[in-house]
Formats: structure tokens, C-alpha cells, sequence
């Protein structure tokens, strides 16, 4: 059975434990679990650590699973969202290196998902890129596949804001990169978040008709597109300038078709929350209005 959860990205300054419970109190079953390094956050949701896989020990990892379980939490996910296939070679670097500690430390927690991109090198062209990910990408895999656990790639473009457009840095955004994404590996498969097809003009339910055993994870985020700001600037603009993300049942994702979709399908994963709505960030109170809002929306559509 489909279980609602939350991806504690939208809760950076909380504890592990703060985080389970206060998600254990509003009625959440499961967790999406951020594992960035240790540092500073480099945009926007990213640069949250929940666990620490650099330190992370057999005992941690047992406790951090037996925490959650004794309040009712699954621990679906383990996340970590960089770029690995960067033209910063560093950066990359950086972002392969640890994207396989993510792995193993989801295998040491009996954690069934790791959730990340695929990256992209925004200077190069879609087919540069495929060469650049069948190159990087083996390899990661090879971890996952020995460790038993699956690589969920969002399908996120990452080309929202002047800096990252027009050539975005995640490669994974259609149908014609899956495809080429999953002949390199039966362990890897989609972290799916509607909106992005949204943002795309493009169909929200179709890719779950067409690849039903590739959808590992799901991310509920809804999106809002401004018709005006759309007429005012275009679609080649930066999206930033005509989108605004949106908690679900705020923008424009049929989340009653989406859901019952992913019910037709028989997925049996988690369905996590992703909150990056700004009108519920002014504080830590509006921030759990949107958190315990999204809650009662989604649950009275999946019971």
C-alpha cells in the first residue's frame, strides 16, 4: 500500500528526531531523508543533513531505523541531489563520491531507495550529455546493484532561475532520456514528480502508464503557471518569471487523476511531500501549516 511521507528538505534546522516526530504527530508514515554532506547549502532546499553518511556507523544506522519505527515512520528514502555530471570537475567529483556513500549507507539501513540527478553539463548538447552519463554512470550503478538498492533519478530539468538556464542542470527531464537511463540498469529508475512535466507542457499521467515498474519514488509538489507573466516574457524565459511552485491542490497538477493513476498502476512505494511553496515559509509556524495543510489534502485522497 501507498504511503504518504515527507521529504525533510522544507525542515533544515530541525533534528532527526525532531523531524520523525513532529512527522509522526501530524500523521505521516514515511520519510524521505536529506543526506547532503555537511556544509553550506548551495541554492534552495539543498545542503540539508538529516543523516550524515560520513560518519554513519552500523549502530547509527540501526538507531536512526529503530527511532523511526518506533513512531510509526518508514524510512523510504535516503536523498541527495547534486550534480554529478558538472562542468566543474570538482563539483562532479564531489557529487559521484558521495551519491555511492548515500548508496551504501541506504544498504546499511536496509533503506529500499536513494533518490538524486542524473546531473547535466549545461555547455553541452542533450547528446553530449547521454555520452557523459553512460560514461559516469556504470559505475554508481555497479554500487547500487551490489548493495540491493534502487537509484531513483527525479525528473527535475533544474533550469528554473537565470543561472541555470537555459541548459539546466539534470539531465532526466523526458521520456527519450529515461529511456536511455534505464538500459543501463534495472536498479535505476524514476523519482517522480508531476510538476516538472507540468512545467514542460507535457502529460502528467502518461510516463506512469508507459513505465510503471520505473517509478521507484514520488514526490507530491504541485506548480502554478502565471498566464499573464507567460504572455509578458514567453516560455524561452527562465521559469522562474512565469511558475511558482505550490503545495498540492494550489496549482495546476489534477492530483485526484494523478493519484488514482498511480493506484491503477499498483505502485506500492512512498508518496513524499515536497514542499518548496514560499507562501508557507515566512516562518516555522506557516511552515507547518503547508506541511500539516498538504497532509489532510493528500490523505483524504489516497484513503
Amino acid at each position: 500500500m501507498m504511503k504518504l511521507g515527507l521529504l525533510t528538505a522544507i525542515l533544515p534546522d530541525m533534528t532527526f528526531e525532531e523531524v520523525v516526530d513532529y512527522a509522526s504527530e501530524v500523521g505521516y508514515g514515511a520519510l524521505e531523508v536529506c543526506c547532503w554532506p555537511k556544509g553550506k547549502a548551495v541554492r534552495r532546499y539543498a545542503g540539508v543533513t538529516h543523516i550524515d553518511v560520513d560518519t554513519l556507523t552500523r549502530e547509527k544506522a540501526a538507531y536512526y531505523v529503530d527511532y523511526a519505527k518506533k513512531k510509526n515512520i518508514e524510512i523510504a528514502a535516503l536523498a541527495y541531489f547534486p550534480n554529478p555530471l558538472s562542468d566543474d570537475a570538482e563539483t562532479a567529483k564531489v557529487a559521484r563520491n558521495h551519491i555511492k556513500k548515500v548508496i551504501k549507507a541506504a544498504a546499511l539501513m536496509q533503506v529500499p531507495v536513494v533518490t538524486t540527478f542524473i546531473g547535466k553539463n549545461k555547455t553541452l548538447t542533450v547528446e553530449e550529455n547521454l555520452k557523459q552519463m553512460k560514461k559516469v554512470w556504470p559505475a554508481i550503478l555497479k554500487v547500487a546493484e551490489d548493495s540491493g538498492v534502487r537509484v531513483a533519478i527525479e525528473n527535475c530539468p533544474m533550469s528554473f532561475t537565470k543561472d541555470e538556464w537555459p541548459g539546466g542542470n539534470n539531465l532526466a527531464s523526458t521520456p527519450y532520456v529515461w529511456r536511455q537511463m534505464f538500459d543501463m540498469s534495472p536498479n535505476m529508475g524514476l523519482c517522480y514528480d508531476p510538476s516538472h512535466l507540468v512545467l514542460q507542457g507535457m502529460s502528467v499521467n502518461k510516463p506512469l502508464m508507459d513505465f510503471p515498474e520505473r517509478i521507484f519514488h514520488v514526490h507530491f509538489k504541485d506548480m502554478q503557471i502565471d498566464p499573464e507573466k507567460v504572455e509578458e516574457y514567453g516560455r524561452f524565459s527562465y521559469p522562474s518569471l512565469w511558475h511558482t511552485p505550490k503545495i498540492p491542490g494550489l496549482g495546476d497538477v489534477n492530483f485526484p487523476k494523478f493519484i488514482a493513476k498511480l493506484h491503477d498502476i499498483g505502485y506500492q512505494g512512498a508518496g513524499c511531500l515536497e514542499m518548496e511553496d514560499r507562501s508557507f515559509e515566512g516562518s516555522m509556524r506557516d511552515t507547518k501549516k503547508g506541511i500539516q495543510q498538504s497532509y489532510r489534502y493528500l490523505k483524504t485522497l489516497m484513503d
